[in-house]
């Protein structure tokens, strides 16, 4: 009988594709990214004890306190600090050049409904809130933090409805909306969180700048901000088309260019990789991490990495 393959191949976009409910594949994500590590994800989440609370049934066993049900025969259950304080929003882009697809067979933007979804599901199975803000030339879906199964819901509905809504119109190239949507989380969250952006900060020189600069926004109101760069990295970073002429259209403005991409090969990757360079340089500059993920990329590198910063969470 042949080995089970590793978790992270049952977690590529393309498997996923076929599994229609978005639900079901939150699940399958952070259940088989669970399965998957050495040991449970959430030890060390919530290290600092706060207090007691009454066994609920659905309550997993190994948080009850066995000392207190032998002493006084009552289930209670450990509640920690970081459990009845962490808040979390993710902050999804939702533009019409999220809709690209390239060799990846699925959208940036349905890569990135899917992750958020995951990260959601993860967040309330630890009892934590999480929100949801989804623009693209305006903020069009914000859900406050909740901890709610309820809530997990109706963020998970309202995702799958952005993947199936039709495209945005076309930009007008006024103001970055990335940056106006930062800030207005950066407004509405009262206390500290931690904000995950995901997006492919498409944007003008200016538009990039206004990002940072909300970015900043959210670092210096007390928020702990992961950034998860979403592209298809075959023909967005590499520009692996064919030596023949291709018809390019930009997804934003609408315009059309056809062009030889053998001649603009190098020029562009070069470019390509100064662009995701000079990312990553603003965001370590302000302290907010960054990732770079590809939407053939298995799901579990972007878990990883949310994970990796939420344990360094003070």
């Amino acid at each position: 009988m042949p080995a089970s393959p590793p978790p992270s191949d049952r977690l590529t976009p393309d498997a996923l594709a076929r599994v229609h409910s978005l639900e079901l594949r939150a699940r399958l994500i952070v259940e088989g990214f669970i399965t998957g590590m050495h040991r449970s994800p959430y030890h060390g989440f919530s290290v600092e004890f706060a207090q007691h609370r009454p066994y609920n049934r659905g309550d997993e066993l190994r948080h009850v306190d066995w000392k207190v049900w032998a002493r006084k025969d009552r289930w209670m259950v450990k509640q920690y600090e970081e459990e009845t304080n962490l808040r979390h929003a993710v902050v999804l882009d939702t533009s019409p050049s999220m809709r690209y697809e390239g060799r990846a067979g699925v959208s940036k933007l349905a890569y990135g409904a899917t992750l958020a979804a995951a990260l959601h599901t993860l967040m309330v199975r630890q009892r934590d809130a999480t929100g949801l803000a989804a623009f693209d030339s305006t903020v069009h879906t914000l859900l406050p933090p909740r901890a709610t199964r309820q809530h997990l819901r109706g963020l998970l509905t309202s995702l799958d409805g952005i993947v199936r809504a039709e495209p945005p119109a076309v930009r007008d190239g006024g103001a970055s909306a990335v940056a106006q949507a930062l800030d207005e989380v950066a407004q509405r969250l009262p206390r500290r969180s931690l904000v995950t952006v995901i997006s492919d900060l498409f944007e003008t020189v200016d538009g990039a700048d206004q990002i940072v600069r909300s970015l900043r926004h959210l670092r210096h109101r007390g928020h702990e901000v992961l950034v998860f760069h979403v592209l298809d990295a075959q023909t967005e970073r590499h520009f692996a088309f064919d030596d023949v002429p291709v018809r390019f259209r930009d997804l934003e403005s609408g315009e059309e260019l056809t062009l030889q991409p053998a001649q603009l090969r190098e020029h562009y990757t070069d470019a390509a990789e100064a662009f995701v360079a000079d990312v990553q340089r603003r965001c370590r500059e302000i302290e907010a991490d960054y990732v770079v993920l590809d939407t053939a990329q298995p799901y579990d590198h972007a878990l990883a990495a949310y994970l990796q910063k939420r344990r360094r969470l003070p």
